[in-house]
């Protein structure tokens, strides 16, 4: 089986702390092999939202901040999903930087398969991601850590 043709829209947020950490949760990778890997907050944007929406909404529900506006997005990636279950083929992700100075994760929002599927999660900097073996998404998140760690 494979996934059905069609594209997924969704809203992630680079999560800075001031010392320039970026916060990630590992999670169960949503294909055939049940791999793991690190991401960045956020989801899906809903009909009805735009990508900031789902952005303001998404790390509210993943890690209980609330903010009113994630300005703009610094970057976005276009990929291909290789999830033989999921109902699109590729994906694009809007990208924003938003910065905490620290807060306690809370799960009260999480759907049930986040309760399942966030194993953990912790602060990385740059370089503890280029010099993991750890699998982490998007590849880019080093040098986008480091272009707004510091501004």
């Amino acid at each position: 089986m494979t996934a059905k043709p069609g594209l997924r829209l969704t809203s992630r947020i680079i999560l800075l702390d001031p010392e320039g950490r970026v916060f990630l949760m590992d999670t169960k990778s949503p294909s055939s092999d049940g791999a793991h890997r690190w991401i960045t907050p956020g989801g899906g944007v809903d009909p009805g939202e735009d990508h900031r929406d789902a952005a303001i909404r998404e790390l509210r529900e993943e890690t209980g901040i609330v903010i009113d506006d994630p300005g703009e997005p610094v970057w976005s990636w276009d990929f291909d999903v290789e999830w033989d279950l999921a109902d699109h083929d590729r994906g694009h992700s809007e990208f924003y930087v938003v910065r905490t100075p620290g807060f306690v994760l809370s799960d009260a929002e999480w759907t049930d398969d986040e309760q399942v599927d966030i194993l953990q999660s912790r602060w990385w900097t740059a370089d503890e991601l280029e010099a993991t073996d750890e699998a982490f998404e998007p590849a880019e998140l080093p040098e986008l850590v480091r272009r707004h760690a510091g501004s």
